[in-house]
């Protein structure tokens, strides 16, 4: 099983849309993906209609270490193939609570919550995706404990460029427990093509040592889809979002639909 991080200290890069859509069209290459929504707000979670506001998260009990069988925590989708599917663990307000009684624990693990269910759920599934919420939490810790990739979903403006050297002094910090872990690279999300957003990918090109894994265009139909609970290529096949994601995904799998 191949886990990826998605990852941004910065807010509203698309981090949930990213891992939302990603894990669909790996699903409609025949893959079974694994979802870990690890951030407590759930919009993981609500992408897939699977969020409760009520009950102790599965994500929670999982940072607690406050379960048995790892089949305990995990949701099937709608999307359920003969030999592919997409599932969840997922996530709501209840994770706070768990990240910060985690930090109050004189706990030699405190970094290794996620590691027996990422070992049992390796021969299950050929990828999980992990959606990271935008600080350096416990809960994130955990994550790129198991991580083998992070992806970077970047908006180009100065804010979220400057911010990236962030997220790789993060990356490098994590290796101290995850000698494995790597950057894969950043994924451009909601790419309008002016003269100041082509000079952002210029710079990321030429001066910088940052792999650029794909181009999402900014459709109009990203902010309709919120409301619909779906993939963006099940609601707009044909926008700018949908086949940036397809051609993503073919080219971060090196297989075509």
């Amino acid at each position: 099983m191949k886990t990826i991080s998605i990852l941004n200290l910065k807010g509203g890069v698309a981090k949930t849309f990213t891992a939302a859509n990603m894990a669909y069209e790996i699903y409609r290459r025949g893959y079974r993906v694994l979802l870990i929504d690890n951030d407590k707000q759930g919009n993981l979670s609500k992408a897939y209609s699977r969020y409760d506001a009520e009950s102790v998260a599965p994500v929670t009990r999982l940072l607690a270490g406050d379960w048995q069988g790892a089949t305990e925590l995990i949701q099937n989708t709608d999307y359920v193939g003969q030999q592919c599917c997409i599932d969840i663990v997922t996530s709501n307000m209840s994770l706070f609570g768990a990240t910060w009684n985690l930090t109050k624990e004189d706990s030699e693990n405190q970094t290794e919550r996620y590691k027996r269910f990422a070992d049992i759920m390796g021969g299950f599934y050929d990828y999980c995706i992990i959606d990271n919420p935008p600080d350096i939490g416990l809960n994130v810790i955990n994550a790129l404990a198991i991580t083998d990739e992070v992806i970077v979903p970047v908006k180009v403006d100065e804010d979220a460029l400057e911010g990236l050297d962030i997220v790789t002094e993060q990356i490098e910090d994590a290796k101290a427990f995850n000698p494995a872990l790597k950057l894969a690279g950043v994924l451009i999300t909601s790419y309008q093509n002016t003269d100041g957003e082509a000079a952002g990918v210029e710079w990321l090109e030429q001066k910088t040592d940052f792999n650029i894994l794909g181009i999402i265009r900014y459709s109009k139909k990203v902010a309709e889809n919120t409301f619909m609970r779906k993939p963006i290529y099940e609601y707009s096949p044909c926008c700018g979002a949908a086949q940036g994601y397809k051609k993503f995904v073919t080219a971060y799998t090196g297989k075509a639909r």
